[in-house]
């Protein structure tokens, strides 16, 4: 393979992302009666959608079949070269099959196609050759036909593989609009990652790993040193002798103390706290936490349950959860 170094590097990448950009507008075309029926007949299907392809089409199936289930909708990949040696099996008779094909005349795909055909299974074709094999024997054509690959050798699947996934995105989500999938079901399908849980990860979960430091007002200098030391969240709340929150004590409060000179004898919890202590209600999301956190540019809120106080959530907290 020879190098040419002599090209114009930006100028060949923004060629290629301006022939991808103007084929995902030219979709907007394709948009049918077809894409409309699809898109219902998935949503009331009682099975899966199962989604097959071979080469960069089965790729691109993959990231739909993904993306689908992780916003509501059941689908399965199945790659077509398997499809025919036994992973047919896969599919229900409730299922629907869509596959995807550049050419629609792949030879896997002359094979699979007859075979889910006589299974009884609705046959969905996304396909950008519409008098291909393919769109011919399908029940529901979504057209992803492009003018050229932004290859320069026109070989290369490159704006055709990219049509396919802005379709399947298209189709995606028309579904989550469909079902009404809201941002806390997102959390119910992604609960090991940092954005599921930014969307269900609550204050609560996160102050109840740590005691709670509180110290009375009439506590001594002492014993409030003693009880942000221990604690290690390097603040205490200060509490009446009924437990109702008056105020809060950082370390911060008790070094500019100590920087003024003051005679430290006799100062009790009262004399140091800062009154109207930074809190949130322990049901609030902990995302809301660190808006707090920055707005305020403080390390640690008050958690508390309605009036009374109940623990401390601290920006490392956030950190070690991944929300930051």
């Amino acid at each position: 393979m020879k190098r040419n170094g002599t090209i114009n590097i930006g100028t060949v990448a923004k060629r290629t992302i301006a022939l991808e950009a103007a084929a995902i507008n030219d979709l907007q075309q394709f948009i049918d009666a077809d894409f409309e029926k699809v898109v219902e007949l998935v949503a009331q299907c009682k099975g899966r959608l199962v989604v097959t392809g071979i080469g960069k089409s089965a790729i691109i199936a993959q990231k739909i079949v993904a993306t689908l289930n992780s916003t509501g909708t059941p689908a399965l990949f199945m790659h077509a070269a398997d499809a025919i040696h036994g992973d047919l099996g896969m599919i229900t008779t409730e299922d629907i099959v869509m596959c995807i094909s550049k050419s629609g005349t792949s030879a896997e795909i002359k094979v699979l196609v007859p075979l889910v055909k006589n299974f009884g299974n609705t046959l969905v074709a996304m396909v950008g050759n519409m008098s291909s094999f393919l769109a011919q024997e399908a029940d529901y054509v979504l057209n992803t036909t492009v003018s050229h690959e932004a290859c320069p050798n026109n070989l290369a699947p490159t704006t055709s593989t990219t049509a396919q996934l802005a379709m399947g995105d298209a189709l995606a989500v028309c579904l989550i609009e469909w079902h009404g999938f809201t941002a806390s079901d997102f959390a119910k399908f992604h609960p090991g990652g940092a954005l599921g849980k930014k969307l269900y990860l609550k204050v609560a979960d996160l102050c109840k790993l740590h005691q709670a430091p509180s110290v009375l007002l009439t506590s001594t200098l002492r014993e409030v040193i003693v009880e942000i030391s221990s604690k290690m969240l390097g603040v205490t709340a200060v509490l009446d002798e009924n437990g109702v929150l008056q105020g809060i004590i950082t370390d911060g409060d008790l070094r500019r103390m100590l920087e003024k000179n003051v005679a430290t004898a006799g100062v009790t919890a009262k004399d140091i706290m800062s009154v109207h202590p930074k809190n949130i209600q322990q049901n609030e999301l902990a995302i809301n936490a660190l808006e707090m956190m920055r707005q305020h540019d403080i390390t640690q809120l008050l958690a508390m349950d309605g009036e009374r106080y109940c623990g401390v959530i601290h920006l490392h907290d956030l950190i070690r959860e991944g929300i930051i």
